[in-house]
């Protein structure tokens, strides 16, 4: 496994993050054991989940899930990285969501439980409120870095603008401010170059990419719809509509993958770490062989040709303000 430091700060993590958003809903509480247990001993340090995920398994279904893998012991919790998320609704009242101080001090509190643990590493926003100022976030988050139930603070689905905005009011505080930003990040969706990127990189930030397959798209969906063994996700939703509209790029991408001998998957994994700023992208693994797939993409190293015929295919929009300028 190859480590590189996330953003501008001293933690080393893994370049692929283990995510874990198929526990519970999709995977079982065994299954989702095995996969932690695989990533953990083939050196993937960085796992990342959030108050929300468990589906109809009920949210936070999935921090259980996580929390009593800890409970197991064996130096689980102390080897990895664990990164969690704020934001999302997790009842009818009124501040049972978002980001003031109040729902920030009570979700917190309730991951750690679920979790089993006295910290979380990475802190994540994830999304961002337009209505609670950065004052207040801060004031929040650095209480709870000063509590110790808190390491570090990224962000997710965050606009470079919002990056600006977040870490210019944490300088004039003296604090750390956002070391990361989880973002919709891959071939076929490189919007995030534009400005996301160009922020990450200037102020330090670990880009943390979510969906690098797509939803499976890139993972050889044309060649597997061809065999009849294409999944639920690639059959329907966002993977659907894009191979409805992309199908003809997506075919020339297996095309240079099968002229290189390389695995769709493992390509589309393999580039996003060629890209600047990036951390690692985030897996979702419902079964071992996709872990073991992704695995296997950190050791491909992909030729100068390669990534030019990548390029070509999926042209990316460029740095703003030229992307829509003169």
């Amino acid at each position: 496994m190859e480590y590189t430091q996330l953003g501008r700060t001293g933690l080393k993590v893994s370049r692929l993050v283990l995510g874990t958003m198929n526990f519970g809903p999709l995977t079982t509480e065994p299954d989702s054991h095995a996969i932690m247990d695989a990533a953990l001993e083939a050196g993937v340090n960085f796992f990342d989940t959030a108050n929300t995920y468990g589906g109809d398994a009920g949210k936070g279904r999935t921090e259980e899930i996580v929390g009593s893998w800890f409970a197991k012991g064996g130096e689980r919790r102390e080897k990895t990285v664990l990164a969690t998320k704020v934001y999302g609704n997790r009842g009818d009242w009124p501040n049972d969501g978002r980001l003031s101080a109040r729902h920030i001090r009570q979700a917190v509190e309730a991951s750690l439980k679920r979790l089993g643990t006295d910290w979380i590493d990475l802190y994540q926003m994830h999304h961002v409120d337009r209505f609670t100022p950065w004052e207040e976030i801060w004031q929040a988050m650095e209480r709870l870095v000063a509590e110790g139930k808190i390491l570090y603070v990224g962000s997710s689905n965050h606009a470079g603008w919002h990056i600006a905005q977040a870490n210019e009011t944490a300088a004039r505080r003296n604090s750390l401010g956002l070391v990361s930003e989880q973002c919709l990040y891959n071939l076929t969706e490189r919007r995030a170059e534009m400005d996301v990127l160009p922020a990450a990189e200037h102020y330090g930030l670990g880009v943390i990419p979510w969906s690098p397959l797509a939803g499976g798209l890139l993972g050889g969906a044309v060649r597997k719809e061809r065999e009849g063994s294409v999944g639920d996700r690639t059959r329907g939703g966002r993977a659907a509509a894009i191979l409805a509209e992309k199908r003809p790029q997506v075919e020339a991408y297996e095309e240079l993958c099968a002229k290189h001998g390389v695995d769709p998957g493992e390509a589309a994994l393999a580039w996003l770490n060629t890209r600047p700023a990036v951390t690692g992208p985030i897996i979702g693994p419902r079964v071992m062989g996709q872990l073991e797939s992704a695995l296997r993409a950190v050791e491909l190293e992909l030729p100068a040709e390669f990534l030019d015929g990548l390029d070509e295919i999926f042209p990316g929009p460029g740095p703003s303000p030229e992307a829509f300028a003169w």
